[in-house]
């Protein structure tokens, strides 16, 4: 007979919920951050009441497939869009049902134990300043690139939020640096009522629309990137342009904050040309820059790709 292995290691076990528009994921940690388990379903869309039983199921599963493994109730972190204000109530989450929702206190109604809640940016920034890309270096400033753009900052291992839960909040913030060429004309109103915030530029809908209006066609940023990829000019024109933004305002961020390294995440990060081309580009607009001093800033691929959110939820928890 062979020897069995034996159970995997449930020191400081700490359970993650990456709350998301489309999904729900919930992962459970050991201390040394090796998964235990981990499931995803669809999130109910626009419904507060059935998105709490979502999160209460999954917790039921991972707690029923567990078992004996798991040393009592788990604590558990959430990550979501949006952050909390001062009693609470979530603000600026584009699942919009969440909005004025005492999410923390009715989810740890809900699973009878504490809950802690952040951005979820800022659980991307603190799962790859933990142990991903940005392990080791002081600070990490982590944005996702996706259905919409945020940011989290870390710092010496400490997730920032602040007085106003804002911290990272880069996405909503006027692209900087107008580009001569007159490639920002026409910036798309943002969902928060403002017109031309970074994330209607950095956002995979605000890369589509920015396609859509230079050619009249309509392609998604998965299809562009493609398309691009295989020689379409039109389609490699959309990403220069969309480097050009990125690295216009991942520059604006370096003078302010000046991080050790820039995590991307969510889908976008996935273009692998944008790792050699952007930081060739912030470098006329960092401050003091140039051929002979250029930023030592490092641009890397998250490290746990999408599961980073989920990851960083957990580590809320001190193991």
């Amino acid at each position: 007979m062979h020897p069995t292995s034996p159970p995997p290691s449930v020191s400081g076990a700490r359970i993650g919920v990456d709350l998301g528009g489309t999904k729900t994921e919930a992962i459970v940690l050991d201390r040394e951050g090796r998964s235990l388990w981990r499931q995803r379903v669809a999130t109910p869309c626009g419904d507060y009441d059935a998105t709490l039983a979502t999160v209460r199921s999954l917790i039921d599963a991972a707690e029923a497939a567990l078992g004996a493994l798991l040393p009592g109730r788990c604590p558990v972190g959430v990550g979501t869009p949006g952050s909390a204000n001062a009693d609470g109530t979530i603000k600026n989450a584009n699942s919009t049902c969440l909005n004025g929702r005492t999410l923390a206190a009715d989810l740890a109604a809900a699973l009878e134990r504490p809950v802690r809640i952040a951005n979820d940016a800022n659980c991307l920034a603190l799962s790859e300043a933990t142990d991903g890309a940005g392990a080791g270096h002081p600070v990490v400033f982590a944005p996702i690139l996706g259905t919409g753009v945020g940011a989290g900052i870390v710092v010496d291992g400490r997730l920032l939020t602040g007085p106003n839960g804002l911290a990272g909040e880069w996405g909503h913030n006027p692209l900087p640096w107008a580009a001569d060429s007159g490639d920002d004309v026409g910036p798309a109103r943002c969902y928060c009522g403002r017109r031309g915030c970074i994330e209607t530029w950095l956002s995979g809908p605000g890369l589509a629309q920015d396609h859509a209006r230079r050619t009249g066609q309509t392609l998604d940023a998965r299809t562009i990137g493609e398309r691009a990829l295989a020689g379409d000019a039109a389609c490699d024109a959309s990403l220069q342009r969309y480097e050009s933004h990125l690295a216009r305002a991942l520059a604006h961020v370096i003078n302010l904050l000046d991080p050790d390294v820039i995590v991307l995440g969510g889908g976008l990060s996935r273009l692998a040309r944008l790792y050699e081309n952007v930081p060739r580009l912030w470098a006329k607009h960092v401050f003091s820059a140039g051929a002979a001093t250029p930023p030592r800033t490092l641009l890397r691929a998250s490290l746990h790709g999408d599961s980073s959110g989920v990851r960083g939820a957990a580590w809320l928890w001190p193991g």
